[in-house]
């Protein structure tokens, strides 16, 4: 299992590869379209970008990097993340 931190110290368990929407959801991050789309679910990956899937297209249209990812897109490999929004 994968784990999402916040920067409040709240976790999350994800399967390996699942995408992290969800459990974001549950952790208090808000949402909007959920489609990528408006950019209103960024977070700020502070540490484990690697463990992180590669941007998609939409995330890279909205002009994300490895540090800012939409919510609503990515997904965790394995291994853990701290992210702040």
């Amino acid at each position: 299992m994968a784990k999402i931190i916040t920067e409040e110290g709240k976790e999350k368990e994800v399967p390996d590869g699942e995408p992290i929407k969800e459990a974001c959801k549950e952790l208090g991050i808000p949402f909007g379209c959920e489609d990528g789309q408006c950019g209103t679910c960024m977070i700020e990956v502070e540490e484990g970008q690697e463990n992180l899937g590669e941007l998609n297209d939409k995330e890279k249209n909205m002009g994300m990097d490895e540090t800012h990812r939409l919510a609503c897109q990515c997904k965790l490999k394995s291994g853990l993340i701290k992210i702040k929004y």
